[in-house]
């Protein structure tokens, strides 16, 4: 994809059409401030650069019928989205809809070197199926905190070696294509906000509970990433004073008392210490225990995992408490691994909110699961990479 909108119209109609699907010319001028002539003329334009291609005639408004436009369906994105513990790499034509999809377990401490090699493993074998020629942009989602004009990881906890690699220029080079990096949760909310939950909803917030726990923020139907791209990052709010250390250096973050990493500690000490029969038997056959054994035995009906979801829950809730009376959106969206924990951790949430925010700012205030599951990070990263192919250059 050499071509590029040439100025802020085309980039809209270009959006439009990603979003919506292929249109009537009159049903765009029924979206854009423009003219008929002018929209003529810039549809014309973006025909011309081959981002756009005829695609029929439209049904009958009551006069003559109009032509039906749509984004070239040769455009192909790579959407990456790098978890702690496994990494989705998808195909997406240019309406963002997944063509192939691939996901593998994948440890981001073994650093950036063997991760890319993964990622690029995978992105030839889906281009291999015969999905792709090759790709026009990619999208990749990291879970740590990003200098987003450099695409550059700075300080992420739970990604030793990852400090300052130079994530985008060295994905480019290999993939032969434009390359956007950033934090993964707010990948996560592009996604939920482009096919899930969130499609009609402008201003709100996506919790991402993990590994590790960061939070999206989008204002105006735009992720805001603050001045240096480290908006969000909840997970190192302090929820218990002088609690137990964390991966950042600090002491009572949320993440080292509630995460996935966190609560897998907490079970594996339950059945130690003989508090839960039900996590004994799981930790004696699988050596180990993670956030879905805690699922499996709360819903066989173990008290002491529901404790523990419950506790987690409510330590989450706190927080979410304090930014939705700071922010005040209009929805509040649950992500990410844990998850898995269902509606027990979802109600401990809504409890500790609905009774810490005031009645204005949760009156209409739904708190909900994403939709989209592990797809929303793939989907959201290639909507970042279409955002900034779909803008004036």
């Amino acid at each position: 994809m050499t071509a590029r909108p040439a100025n802020a119209h085309q980039a809209r109609l270009l959006k439009l059409l990603r979003d919506g699907g292929p249109n009537s010319r009159a049903q765009l001028g029924d979206q854009v401030d423009l003219s008929r002539s002018k929209l003529a003329v810039e549809v014309d334009r973006l025909l011309e650069t081959g981002l756009v291609v005829a695609d029929g005639l439209a049904a009958s408004r009551g006069g003559r019928r109009s032509h039906n436009v749509r984004l070239a369906p040769n455009l192909r994105f790579l959407g990456v989205d790098i978890g702690a513990t496994s990494v989705d790499v998808a195909v997406t034509n240019a309406e963002l809809e997944i063509l192939g999809h691939l996901n593998q377990p994948m440890d981001v401490r073994e650093g950036p070197v063997a991760v890319f090699e993964q990622v690029l493993s995978m992105a030839a074998k889906l281009k291999a199926t015969g999905l792709a020629e090759g790709f026009d942009g990619a999208g990749i989602g990291v879970p740590g905190p990003v200098r987003f004009p450099e695409g550059v990881p700075v300080a992420p906890p739970i990604m030793p070696g990852w400090d300052g690699f130079p994530a985008r220029e060295a994905l480019s080079q290999e993939l032969g294509c434009p390359v956007m990096v950033d934090n993964d949760v707010n990948l996560m909310a592009m996604g939920e906000q482009h096919a899930g939950v969130a499609r009609s909803v402008g201003d709100f917030l996506c919790i991402k509970i993990g590994t590790g726990i960061g939070c999206g923020i989008v204002v105006g139907g735009e992720v805001h990433r603050g001045t240096t791209g480290s908006a969000g990052d909840i997970g190192h709010i302090q929820a218990v004073p002088d609690g137990r250390p964390c991966a950042c250096g600090n002491r009572g973050c949320l993440e080292a008392h509630f995460s996935g990493a966190a609560l897998a500690r907490d079970a594996v000490e339950a059945a130690q210490q003989g508090r839960s029969a039900e996590l004994a038997t799981l930790l004696a056959a699988n050596g180990t225990l993670t956030a879905v054994d805690v699922a499996t035995a709360a819903a066989a009906g173990d008290a002491t995992s529901l404790d523990l979801i419950r506790e987690g829950g409510n330590r989450v809730g706190q927080i979410i408490a304090g930014l939705v009376s700071f922010f005040n959106p209009g929805l509040v969206v649950i992500g990410g691994g844990v998850t898995g924990l269902g509606h027990t951790l979802l109600a401990a949430i809504r409890t500790q909110v609905y009774r810490q925010s005031l009645p204005l700012a949760t009156g209409n205030l739904p708190i909900v699961l994403g939709e989209l599951g592990p797809t929303a990070g793939v989907i959201g990263a290639a909507r970042l990479i279409s955002d900034h192919l779909f803008s004036p250059a």
